[in-house]
């Protein structure tokens, strides 16, 4: 699976200028090869070994969360620290009377399902968790919602019917300044989606899923993070304090005409900022330089470069990343670090931000240097925490 492959799939350009943000998508089969991503036994590995606390793993029926107690029972540590042990026939028995699973974050646990994040990132430009859903029951776990992000839907065993009620609110959010009308009684769009369907939901678009098809079911819900008017606006404040009158005491004991000069010099400021043809590309050139990614360490290997083996694999830790070419060379920006380089540093960095793991070997390949000096500029990433040393394969 690549980039191109999940973009075409949702239906690329077309995509992004008709659907995204605007309208629902169903796009029945258009990933055949999506129970690969997460099998009930890759879940069942999950739950076994991770100590998995809720909301990151949830179980809820009829919109309400069941308590930790019913499927879980406490365990002190020698240390005298505290968890909770799954149960296993305690939980089949909870689902069994209708309860969800939920295991937020999935992504950070499951390298296919990571992939599939990161896929989606470059891609969209935005931070995407996915988030994994089992049910065995009509019982609906959630009730009739909205969410305050857009979401992708994979469904990946089984069946799970979908029903879609539109939005009552423009572009919802979080933390608003008042909340959606309730729902039309009936849908817009009453779905059913088998494995390897894809359904997307902008914000705010209400919908409820339920388990009605007399078969179990298991989904992934990308959720996307959203760029707002209010989010270029809180990062363009940030930016603006470098300016004098941005950072001057506001004449709050002056008279009204002072205000008003005030007002003036901070209007022309702003106003200035948000004349730039260029602000909302580099908007999103800050965001994608600051997104943390998910950190891996790079055992053995602890300080300095990596040794110059041409099989030793790596990879960058974040999706998201700027690479912008200078006079004397390349600037890599990625996980709130910047690091110029010369030239034939370029090609290798391009490679690296396509995805997946590259050896040493296919660095040096890419960009004319030495196995020395691609460990070198390794060991840079990997010091700066995003870019991860795997070993050799």
């Amino acid at each position: 699976m690549t980039t191109l492959s999940i973009a075409r799939r949702l239906g690329g350009e077309n995509f992004l200028a008709q659907a995204l943000g605007r309208d629902y998508r169903h796009l029945p089969g258009a990933l055949p090869d999506a129970a690969a991503l997460l099998t009930f036994a890759d879940l069942n590995d999950l739950l076994a070994v991770h100590r998995l606390e809720p909301p990151r793993l949830r179980l809820s029926t009829n919109g309400e969360p069941l308590p930790q107690h019913r499927y879980a029972t406490t365990e002190i540590t020698r240390r005298r620290t505290i968890w909770h042990r799954l149960q296993p026939a305690e939980l089949h028995a909870r689902l069994a009377d209708g309860a969800s699973l939920v295991l937020d974050a999935v992504d950070e646990l499951h390298p296919p399902v990571r992939d599939l994040a990161e896929e989606l990132e470059r891609w969209l430009r935005t931070h995407v968790q996915v988030n994994a859903y089992a049910s065995w029951t009509p019982v609906e776990g959630f009730g009739t919602h909205w969410d305050d992000h857009d979401v992708i839907v994979v469904q990946l065993h089984g069946a799970k019917r979908w029903r879609l009620f539109g939005p009552t609110r423009c572009a919802p959010l979080a933390v608003d300044t008042e909340t959606p009308q309730p729902p039309p009684e009936e849908p817009v769009a009453d779905l059913v989606l088998r494995p390897g369907d894809l359904l997307y939901l902008p914000r705010g678009w209400w919908h409820a899923v339920t388990a009605d098809q007399h078969t179990n079911s298991l989904h992934l819900t990308c959720g996307m993070r959203t760029h707002t008017g209010a989010d270029l606006l809180t990062w363009l404040c940030e930016t603006l304090r470098s300016r004098d009158v941005i950072r001057a005491d506001l004449p709050v004991h002056g008279p009204a005409d002072q205000h008003r000069a005030h007002l003036d010099l901070l209007r022309k400021e702003v106003t200035a900022a948000l004349d730039d043809p260029n602000l909302v590309a580099r908007y999103l050139d800050a965001r994608d330089a600051a997104d943390p990614g998910r950190l891996r360490p790079s055992l053995p290997y602890l300080t300095g470069r990596p040794p110059a083996n041409p099989d030793l694999a790596v990879r960058l830790t974040t999706a998201r990343s700027v690479l912008h070419t200078v006079e004397d060379g390349v600037v890599f920006s990625a996980a709130g670090c910047e690091w110029e380089f010369t030239a034939p540093v370029g090609p290798l960095l391009t490679v690296l931000r396509r995805g997946g793991e590259h050896t040493l070997a296919t660095l040096a390949a890419a960009s004319g240097l030495i196995l020395d000096q691609v460990a070198a500029v390794v060991g840079e990433l990997v010091g700066g925490q995003v870019a991860t040393a795997i070993g050799p394969r």
